[in-house]
């Protein structure tokens, strides 16, 4: 039985591992760090979450702020949390392509660091799971290690750059604490049942798509021989779960990323095909769809963050040699992206007409 304390919860990744965690029936207690406007809906999402799993465990609700030192956590609670033995989930962060720089800084570097003391300050962490992004990559190309953590000579966007700085971070930790950094590729719905609760990464595309479907034929955007690597949120959680009981794991930094990953032009023509029927015809420039995305009236029109033309001609693979085997005893592989696009685009035809599931453009 173990004791868990999260950052990032109500967020949808922290809540599918709480309901994972909770499935396997090894949970002693949750304690989950939010922001004092989120009480309300944490403590209804905790309920709903108990709802669906079925299971009743001890949550405790903190208030408090990973941007500022000591979390902004009252002593007291601190006394208390230092007779618990923990799994620390660090989640929390600014994921938005779009972020400015300030901000990003503040959350995903400053937040960490300080989510970092509080860890190397607790007598007893039974394991610190830190989440990454596969993308600290940069504007680095060609194979990508996961026992590397190389400073590119650009980054793409300051979300990239400040989640590179943060895993510097942590694992400067790696020697003291045993812990796991876990890095995703672009994180889409469940697998099976599509479901998600926001519409952003290669539902950029989907979008756009459905909002030009209007039109006699639907243009592929430039031209390029890039993979994409997306990856179902069943298969993070899954791995993520059982990475973090392997002691195997201990120290290891993970690419749950697509081992197999798709070219972008096919899975651009299969969402094409699955929402209008049609294959995609012609080609625009990608100089004139990033002059065109410049505005930011056509990018909420389109529903379309310019930031992400940057990732169509990007070439690069990411190595996935430790993560397939730390997880080869468990069974858990990543679904084909394409394969799964028909129950995603079903979810998004179901939802797309809800603002909620939309990210506003900015």
């Amino acid at each position: 039985m173990r004791t868990h304390f999260f950052t990032g919860f109500p967020g949808f990744i922290a809540s599918e591992l709480i309901k994972e965690i909770l499935r396997q029936g090894e949970v002693k207690k949750i304690y989950l760090l939010i922001q004092k406007e989120q009480v309300v809906l944490a403590k209804s999402k905790i309920k709903s979450i108990m709802e669906e799993v079925q299971v009743i465990v001890p949550f405790e609700l903190i208030v408090g702020d990973i941007s500022k030192p000591s979390l902004s956590i009252e002593q007291s609670v601190i006394q208390q949390l230092n007779t618990e033995h923990l799994t620390v989930w660090h989640l929390a962060a600014i994921y938005d392509l779009a972020v400015q720089a300030e901000i990003a800084w503040k959350v995903n570097v400053d937040g960490t660091r300080y989510v970092n003391e509080f860890v190397k300050h607790h007598p007893s962490i039974e394991r610190y799971m830190y989440f990454s992004t596969a993308y600290v990559a940069g504007k680095r190309e060609g194979l990508l290690l996961e026992t590397e953590l190389i400073r590119p000579t650009a980054f793409k966007n300051h979300y990239e750059e400040t989640k590179f700085e943060a895993e510097i971070l942590v694992e400067s930790l790696k020697t003291h604490i045993p812990l796991t950094i876990i890095r995703p590729g672009i994180v889409r719905g469940h697998s099976i049942t599509g479901e998600t609760i926001k519409f952003d990464g290669p539902y950029f595309f989907m979008n756009m798509i459905d909002r030009l479907k209007w039109l006699p034929f639907i243009p592929y955007v430039g031209k390029t021989e890039a993979c994409i690597n997306v990856v179902p949120i069943d298969y993070i959680i899954n791995a993520t779960v059982y990475l973090s009981k392997s002691p195997e794991a201990v120290g290891e930094t993970i690419h749950l990323t697509d081992p197999a990953p798709h070219p972008i032009e096919d899975v651009y023509r299969a969402m094409v095909i699955e929402l209008t029927g049609k294959k995609p015809k012609g080609r625009l420039p990608r100089i004139l769809a990033e002059k065109g995305l410049s505005s930011t009236k056509l990018q909420q029109k389109l529903g379309v963050e310019v930031e992400t033309i940057d990732y169509l001609t990007w070439n690069a693979t990411f190595d996935t040699t430790i993560a397939q085997q730390l997880l080869a005893p468990s069974g858990i592989k990543c679904a084909d992206f394409i394969q799964s696009i028909p129950t995603m685009t079903a979810f998004y035809n179901k939802n797309k007409g809800n603002p909620e599931f939309h990210i506003k453009i900015n």
